[in-house]
């Protein structure tokens, strides 16, 4: 299933739309891979926000998708106060995928 770059950045959105209203702003990154959100707001720890796009793509084709969004959202408020930046998919995640990857290869 091909989805548009609208619909990776409404499912990225979504995900961030838990911060305090005004101390999200999207950012160029300076890879084609990844969307990224700075955020700036006292008491908060984050700094910023980076989600993969082939991993909002999967979430998005996915029948659960809203209940898997919802505890991003809850994950990402959780660790807010403690962590300065917030990756989806988590990087430990992702080298395990690609590990995966080359031991079927």
């Amino acid at each position: 299933m091909k989805t548009k770059k609208n619909d990776e950045l409404t499912v990225a959105e979504t995900i961030v739309s838990v911060l305090p209203e005004g101390s999200v702003a999207r950012v160029c990154s300076d890879d084609h891979d990844s969307i990224r959100f700075a955020v700036r707001a006292e008491g908060l720890k984050l700094r910023s926000v980076v989600l993969h796009r082939d991993s909002l793509q999967r979430l998005q084709g996915d029948v659960t998708a809203s209940v898997k969004i919802e505890y991003l959202q809850r994950d990402l408020l959780c660790n807010a106060g403690r962590r300065t930046e917030f990756q989806y998919p988590r990087p430990i995640r992702r080298a395990a995928s690609k590990f995966a990857k080359r031991a079927i290869a």
